[in-house]
């Protein structure tokens, strides 16, 4: 039978194809003498740090420091509090009390002007609001470290590097967004470097991605997710017995077909009742349900609440 969902040859890509960064914040930071400074915890976002001049050092709860040099490019991927700075004996200071300045919306200077070594860092916040960078997210280690690639990977980032530090210095019109879309850049190539080298990977959620049978399970699921799909239709789709399917399925992903499929459509509503003022109906119809009701059953038993309160729960 032809597929309608083919093998692709690039399964990473096709998953970072999806990605969709978000920035909520960039920041440069030119700071000399002693300084540290408290980074917030900012659930359900990432941040990163690109070392522009000097180094610094980066602090983790229950994790080793990281000494980061220049070049470096660090990315704290579950929005956890941390600590960046020049000494660790220093007492950090709340980044809110640093005097930091807004110059937009989006972009903000910090400087700590001392006697010593100077450090440039260009940081920033960002999320994914898709499902599939969610995903992704939860299976990222909790720290990326540039300082972890092989020296064949830099030529792209000591280019990009270079050319986000002289915005960042000139702050010339329009260097707000050539910084974000770079930094957006950085981002997505160093978690797709994770995802070809690492072998946590090759497991769970992206592990099945990559695999030949239930990949193109995944991938039907993921392009249409209100066709009418059951254990058998997407089996035959994978050229695979339903018991056999299932069973391969449940190993690699963890969960059922069934399960998978349901939280799936319903992480996809709740995306959209948080962005677009849909009706119900509307929605029920295009996740592949009946009726309303039937729709607002299974919302609420993977969400734990209504599609009603959707607006009333963080």
């Amino acid at each position: 039978m032809t597929r309608q969902f083919p093998v692709t040859n690039d399964p990473l890509g096709e998953t970072l194809h999806q990605l969709r960064l978000h920035g909520s914040l960039y920041c440069r930071s030119e700071l000399s003498g002693d300084w540290s400074i408290e980074m917030p915890k900012l659930p359900g976002k990432m941040m990163f740090h690109i070392i522009t001049a000097g180094q610094c050092w980066l602090q983790l709860e229950n994790q080793s420091p990281k000494l980061l040099k220049q070049g470096a490019l660090v990315l704290v991927t579950q929005g956890q509090g941390h600590i960046i700075s020049s000494d660790l004996e220093q007492t950090p200071i709340p980044l809110f009390n640093t005097g930091i300045q807004q110059i937009s919306e989006r972009y903000e200077v910090l400087k700590i002007i001392g006697e010593g070594e100077k450090t440039e860092l260009t940081c920033g916040v960002m999320g994914f609001d898709q499902i599939v960078g969610q995903q992704l997210i939860q299976q990222l280690p909790s720290i990326l470290l540039l300082d972890q690639l092989e020296k064949t990977s830099q030529t792209w980032l000591n280019s990009t590097l270079e050319f986000i530090s002289a915005e960042a210095r000139q702050l010339k019109p329009g260097g707000e967004t050539i910084i974000t879309n770079l930094a957006d850049i950085l981002i997505i190539q160093l978690i797709r470097h994770w995802m070809e080298q690492s072998p946590k990977a090759s497991q769970g959620w992206l592990g099945a991605l990559k695999d030949k049978r239930v990949g193109i399970a995944l991938h039907a699921i993921h392009q249409q997710p209100g066709k009418n799909w059951t254990v058998d239709s997407l089996a035959r789709e994978c050229n695979m017995s339903r018991s056999g399917f299932s069973a391969r399925f449940s190993l690699l992903v963890g969960c059922s077909v069934k399960s998978y499929l349901t939280k799936w459509r319903m992480n996809l509503a709740y995306q959209r009742l948080k962005h677009n003022n849909v009706p119900l109906i509307e929605l029920a119809e295009e996740l592949g349900y009946n009726s309303e009701a039937a729709f607002s059953r299974a919302f609420k038993r993977v969400k734990g609440f209504s599609p009603t309160q959707h607006n009333t729960t963080p």
